[in-house]
């Protein structure tokens, strides 16, 4: 399977960004977010290098990549990757229910 494209959905990226913000706040350094930044950029590649790698989940057609504390929820077709969330795991699960339910 050819290298597929990466598409973050603007709710992902929202969450993504809001992590990187929340931990430049809490540590006064900007080095942990780099390091996730630099976490989620491997992992990423890993998805669109092969997609199928990691766990389905019970959403249709979405799977999910593990990164700790952080996951990964994504789709996939012949041409892209989509990430529906990037999802700190220590959240309400509640929440996550209702942004994958969302996305079609």
């Amino acid at each position: 399977m050819a290298k597929l494209n990466i598409i973050w959905t603007r709710t992902a990226d929202i969450q993504f960004i809001g992590i990187l913000e929340y931990w430049v706040k809490r540590n006064k350094s900007n080095s942990y977010s780099k390091k996730l930044l630099k976490l989620v950029t491997e992992r990423t590649k890993q998805i669109a290098e092969k997609p199928l790698i990691y766990k389905a989940t019970d959403f249709q057609d979405t799977r999910v990549a593990s990164l700790g504390n952080f996951s990964i929820y994504y789709k996939f077709n012949d041409s892209e990757i989509i990430i529906s969330a990037f999802w700190d795991n220590r959240q309400n699960p509640k929440k996550l229910l209702k942004i994958l339910k969302n996305k079609k």
